[in-house]
């Protein structure tokens, strides 16, 4: 297994991609290579185990301006979370530049604007 400064190893399975998996993470694939020197990204193998970025702590502002975090859920989406959390899809969507508002995925985090 490769070494991996974040502690946080990812398993590729039948169908990843590079950019699915920054999907799931809310970052770009940029980060998920500059983890991973050397990767192939046309050349991923079931099996392979790569390195992801680390998660920013809740309250740090280095990914999530703000520091508030969403982790979505079974059924969720951008309405919503939005509808939940007293915003608009537009503003969580400036804030999210890398994800597909149209393929959420469980446990993909995501950052949300500041309340009010």
């Amino acid at each position: 297994m490769p070494y991996c400064p974040s502690g946080r190893y990812y398993t590729i399975a039948p169908g990843d991609t590079l950019w699915l998996i920054s999907q799931k993470i809310n970052r770009p694939v940029e980060d998920i290579i500059k983890e991973n020197p050397g990767i192939d990204p046309n050349r991923l193998m079931v099996g392979q185990v790569i390195c992801l970025p680390p998660i920013i702590p809740y309250g740090k502002t280095t990914e999530c301006p703000t520091g508030i975090y969403w982790e979505v859920a079974p059924g969720d989406t951008l309405y919503k979370i939005a509808k939940t959390v007293g915003t608009t899809v537009d503003k969580i969507l400036a804030l999210n530049p890398y994800i597909d508002p149209d393929n959420l995925m469980v446990g993909q985090v995501i950052c949300l604007p500041s309340p009010g």
